[in-house]
């Protein structure tokens, strides 16, 4: 990986991090709009929303990669983890462990901050991703269920 940062993500990256947010959506297949896009960079951008957000940029400043994240209280152990909601490679920056950075730099902020625990979640078919999570931390052994509201 030749000169890639990983810092926190700002104004100058929108129009990168619109493509990164669009391709990330198109491989969960899930329909997200501009609108939506526009709601999740307004809750990044405001110092006072909990979703904050990482980029990885190449040297030429071009945001490459992004990890989307957020604390969240775990009342049974009387702690506070950080939550990676979402994290993505251009596809044609993978295979530089791009995504290992983001993961550590975020685990490095959670140190700082205290987080007992750094959590995500993904896909069970999304095995490319899981072999850098496998490499990464421990699997749990939780099952997620969602119920729509």
């Amino acid at each position: 990986m030749s000169e890639v940062k990983i810092i926190p993500l700002a104004p100058h990256h929108r129009a990168d991090w619109e493509a990164l947010y669009a391709g990330y959506a198109t491989f969960y297949k899930v329909t997200q709009t501009p609108e939506m896009r526009a709601t999740v960079w307004s809750w990044i951008m405001d110092p006072a929303h909990e979703t904050k957000a990482l980029v990885a940029e190449d040297a030429s400043g071009r945001a490459i990669g992004l990890a989307h994240y957020r604390p969240f209280a775990r009342p049974l152990s009387a702690s506070t983890g950080g939550f990676l909601d979402d994290l993505f490679v251009a596809p044609g920056q993978r295979g530089q462990r791009i995504a290992d950075s983001l993961i550590e730099a975020l685990a490095d902020i959670g140190r700082q901050r205290g987080w007992s625990v750094l959590r995500w979640i993904t896909a069970d078919d999304n095995y490319r991703g899981r072999g850098v999570y496998d490499r990464l931390a421990k699997r749990s052994f939780w099952i997620t269920y969602d119920k729509a509201l």
